[in-house]
């Protein structure tokens, strides 16, 4: 029978994270082969160039994760 075959979309939300973050791990062992388009690398040296001119402009980590978790009730 034709058009039975299992699709990802027949998947609960659950299974769908789960392949999400399999396929996330999976790019993260091996970062360099991901793409990075020429406007991202733009953008990135652009924000690298505004910290060390202002370094007052950034925000420590633990900050920027407090705010996150804060507007998201984590």
């Amino acid at each position: 029978m034709k058009g039975t075959e299992p699709s990802i979309f027949d998947l609960s939300p659950a299974e769908k994270l789960q392949l999400v973050e399999d396929l996330w791990d999976d790019l993260a062992g091996t970062p360099e082969a991901v793409p990075v388009h020429d406007w991202q690398k733009q953008e990135l040296a652009r924000r690298k160039a505004n910290l060390l001119k202002d370094p007052a402009s950034g925000l420590p980590w633990e900050d920027v994760k407090q705010k996150a978790h804060a507007r998201h009730g984590r």
